[in-house]
Parts: structure tokens; sequence; C-alpha cells
């Protein structure tokens, strides 16, 4: 049986490394809006959401999910 401060410091790594990813996946999806921002420069993405642009929209949702699966597999 193991003891329990082995235990413990398990549970400290596991929440240490969800804190890495949780800050990381906020990193690297606020990094990835930004280049596509400085990439599409004729557009306004976010005032073609506020005018309820659904495909504008749905390439940012799509971004976003698509890092958020990159960081995944890298995490």
């Amino acid at each position: 049986m193991e003891s329990w401060s082995y235990i413990f410091i398990m549970y400290l790594r596991t929440l240490g490394w969800a804190i890495v990813a949780a800050i990381s996946f906020a990193i690297g999806v606020g990094l990835a809006i930004k280049v596509f921002d400085w990439m599409s420069f004729s557009i306004d993405e976010w005032e073609e959401i506020k005018k309820g642009n659904i495909g504008v929209a749905l390439i940012m949702v799509s971004l976003i999910v698509m890092m958020g699966l990159i960081i995944y597999k890298v995490i």
C-alpha cells in the first residue's frame, strides 16, 4: 500500500499539470487568434461577429477548437 504522503504528492503534481495545461491553452489560443487577426488584415472579424456573420464566427470557432486539439496532443 502506498503511503499517504506519496499519494498527496501525486495529487499535487496532477494539479500542477492541470494548471500548466490551462495556462498553456489560454496563451496558445490567444496567440493563435492574434496571429489570425494579423494575417487577415482586410476584415475585422470581431465586428463581423457582432453583426451576426455566422461564417466568420464558424471560422473563429474552428480556429479555437483546432488550437485546443493541438495543445491537447502536445500536453
